[in-house]
């Protein structure tokens, strides 16, 4: 790779310098992140009771969203000298000032899930008669 093209891929875009938005939104809104969060807002848990809190998600999917999380400091992972040792998850303060709108998003979602079907029943049933 020539140095100008190496110097142009080693910028950070604009979209990051401008705005940071797009990089948080993809950290919070991922399929299971929210939902980790959201969890863990009632305290800390363990990876069991994670699991079993979050419907559908997969062991793999738990680990790999609480290490990201993890990794971008808005959890904690605490492992405790117990036999066999207990590991918990927390929440870190970063979290604090988005936990209320978090919540209320999740709300929102379960009580507009109907409505959401609903309009989108009646979109594809229209899709299939010519426009």
């Amino acid at each position: 790779m020539s140095q100008r093209n190496a110097q142009v891929t080693n910028q950070p875009t604009p979209a990051t310098d401008d705005c940071p938005l797009p990089e948080v939104l993809a950290l919070i809104g991922g399929k299971w992140s929210a939902q980790v969060l959201v969890e863990l807002g009632e305290g800390p848990r363990r990876f069991t009771q994670l699991e079993r809190a979050i419907t559908g998600i997969s062991r793999r999917m738990l680990t790999v969203s609480l290490r990201d999380l993890e990794r971008n400091g808005l959890v904690t992972r605490t492992v405790y000298p117990d036999s066999p040792p207990r590991v918990e998850y927390a929440t870190t303060s970063l979290i604090e000032d988005i936990r209320e709108p978090l919540e209320a998003l999740t709300n929102w979602a379960r009580l507009a899930a109907p409505a959401i079907t609903a309009a989108r029943r009646a979109y594809d049933s229209s899709a299939d008669s010519p426009r």
